[in-house]
């Protein structure tokens, strides 16, 4: 059973007086979407006119969301104000794009060229692939701050308080859930997935038992938030020097279509691993961050949720991945980096075509390092109610390529 941390357990009473708002969702999300407006209109010092209009289909996607996640079984009071922040914040995010879109046309002619982006399962290295890749100079990986908050280059004073709201999240995190900091720590000012910029990512499905959202979520055609994705990269190239960008989200892999329409020339690099290891590891992960937002957590739901969805995933990558041309793919063995990353490394860049220097080589221990005091990372594909057989099941395709990766 999964313990609630004394700090999460007196937040839920502190917040719980505003939890019956969750009655009327479309009243709490027209105050969010004023809310962003006006955090917007303030920042742009001005009043806005009709460039903040018209774009109902994004934010009727974001309503249908809180609609949905008010109604989540187990939903804990702290959950409900972390939906409506992960709400707030798009719809932040989204105006303000827009409006330095506007202000800046010139913006969207921003070339994002042969970006990197690094899929695969989650718990496969594709956060280590991602800062590995990020080493070089000649490349940018998307920073958490400049995720939470994307904007142009701008005042210290503006960066500052970005840069402080991005450490404020990891903070609370690491109080809420003391073992997220061992499986999968974050750093404010360090690269991050594209995951917190991807309008209608998964993130939700980890944090709450949402049913309807998630049939809604893989009816989606997701062309319109890999062309949001690729303006927020706009957004924050612009005015600042060019570098070949280096992108991660395991999220990616089950919409690998819409990637390659909005990103043409991108270099898919695709960790692999064992599904079984992914499966027992990634449903750990899921179960330590849920606690934030549910109660009670059932770890057997969770087993079943996300072997649903990873097996989805999977299915709609291995579709797309006989329309990429060999030279835009790389497979990466978990071999490569997972058990022996100075070794790995050089054979990864130059794989993307960039070229590993001796400073590179020098700065890998600190990626390749686990966060100190950081406690090992224990789990049980029981404990989900999987079992390897199951699993094995749905990945069998996917084990066929593996196999055939780790061969060459």
């Amino acid at each position: 059973m999964t313990t609630v941390p004394r700090p999460l357990a007196l937040a839920n009473v502190l917040v719980r007086p505003m939890f019956r708002s969750r009655r009327d969702p479309d009243q709490v999300f027209e105050r969010l979407l004023a809310e962003a407006g006006r955090t917007v209109r303030r920042e742009a010092g001005r009043t806005l006119g009709e460039e903040l209009g018209g774009d109902e289909e994004f934010t009727e996607g974001f309503r249908l969301l809180l609609r949905h996640w008010a109604a989540a079984d187990g939903l804990t009071p702290v959950g409900w104000q972390s939906a409506q922040a992960h709400v707030r914040r798009h719809l932040t995010n989204r105006a303000r794009v827009r409006r330095l879109v506007a202000e800046h046309p010139a913006i969207a002619r921003e070339p994002i060229e042969r970006p990197v982006f690094v899929v695969g399962l989650p718990r496969t290295a594709t956060t280590l692939t991602h800062g590995v890749l990020s080493l070089a100079k000649a490349h940018r990986g998307p920073l958490l701050w400049e995720l939470l908050t994307p904007d142009l280059h701008t005042t210290p004073v503006r960066q500052r308080k970005a840069v402080a709201t991005a450490r404020r999240m990891v903070r609370g995190t690491d109080l809420f859930v003391p073992r997220f900091r061992d499986i999968h720590p974050m750093v404010a000012e360090g690269p991050e997935e594209c995951t917190f910029a991807l309008p209608h990512a998964l993130m939700p499905l980890s944090q709450a038992r949402i049913p309807a959202y998630q049939e809604w979520h893989c009816g989606r055609d997701f062309t319109a938030d890999y062309e949001h994705l690729k303006r927020v990269y706009q957004v924050l190239q612009y005015g600042r020097p060019r570098r070949r960008w280096v992108l991660k989200s395991p999220m990616h892999l089950e919409n690998l279509d819409a990637l390659l329409r909005v990103f043409p020339d991108a270099t898919v690099v695709w960790t692999h691993r064992d599904p079984v290891t992914v499966l027992a590891s990634f449903c750990s992960l899921v179960e330590h961050g849920m606690t934030v937002s549910t109660d009670p957590v059932d770890p057997h739901a969770i087993g079943a949720t996300w072997l649903e969805l990873l097996g989805r995933a999977m299915r709609r990558a291995l579709a797309a991945r006989a329309a990429i041309p060999a030279e835009q793919l790389v497979d990466v063995p978990y071999s490569w980096l997972g058990t022996d990353p100075a070794a790995g490394a050089p054979k990864l860049y130059a794989a993307v075509g960039a070229r590993w220097t001796d400073a590179d080589a020098a700065r890998l221990p600190e990626v390749a390092a686990r966060p100190r005091g950081a406690r090992p990372h224990g789990y049980d594909l029981a404990r989900y109610g999987l079992d390897r057989a199951a699993v094995e099941s749905v990945f069998a395709e996917y084990d066929a390529l593996r196999a055939e990766v780790d061969r060459a």
